[in-house]
């Protein structure tokens, strides 16, 4: 969450093999990306393991024949969603706030944005840890997204360390996983899973962010704030 790698974005969400040529006619690509649409409803409304094309092609108002003239299975069609959604899922780091080099408000920009595009995705989310508890091929394109955002942090971690702001005694990798892991699983309880209410009422967006970047910033031992 501290720097900025145009590498990640360029990451799949899904097996590349699931992907196929877009429609060579534009009826062809409204009815695709229709089904997409439906796909994602679908999806995030019976689960992965529940929803059935019938279903996606009925909320599309397509024959479930048309379906396949497209997808071949539902791998297929959740591998589009996710390409659909991948810049809108997207939650770079952030490597200046503009007006400031203050690194607090840099760590403080970029939590909120992965927490914004977690909650923005939240359902959409939970199905991916779903699928990839089923399909190892998905499981590896998770892992090496994740191992490439904790490499990106580590990065910034280092560099923080060589800035003489952070604790130099930690490892930067080490740091990166114990912290990125924590806001992650944070994130999932939250948003996916629902947990973490306070009298009954969701916990205020504001609040998580502050509680993320402090937890991250006195783990790192930041300067105290003026």
């Amino acid at each position: 969450m501290l720097d900025n790698d145009s590498r990640i974005s360029a990451l799949p969400l899904a097996p590349p093999a699931l992907h196929r040529d877009p429609p060579s006619t534009q009826r062809g690509a409204r009815t695709r990306a229709a089904l997409v649409v439906a796909a994602r409803d679908v999806f995030e409304r019976a689960g992965y393991l529940d929803a059935r094309l019938t279903d996606i092609a009925k909320e599309a108002g397509c024959a479930t024949g048309s379906f396949y003239t497209y997808f071949a299975n539902k791998e297929e069609v959740f591998a589009a969603v996710l390409e659909v959604a991948r810049e809108e899922m997207m939650h770079p780091g952030i490597g200046r706030v503009a007006g400031t080099d203050d690194p607090y408000a840099v760590l403080e920009a970029s939590n909120r944005a992965y927490l914004a595009a977690y909650q923005r995705n939240a359902k959409l989310m939970g199905l991916m840890e779903q699928v990839a508890h089923i399909d190892p091929e998905f499981r590896r394109i998770r892992n090496e997204r994740a191992d490439a955002f904790i490499r990106r942090n580590a990065r910034g971690i280092a560099d923080l360390q060589k800035r003489g702001i952070v604790d130099v005694s930690l490892d930067p990798m080490t740091a990166s996983i114990a912290l990125s892991g924590m806001v992650s699983r944070f994130a999932y309880n939250v948003f996916t899973l629902g947990e973490g209410l306070m009298d009954g009422r969701p916990i205020d967006f504001e609040d998580l962010v502050v509680t993320v970047t402090k937890l991250w910033a006195n783990g790192l031992k930041f300067p105290e704030r003026g």
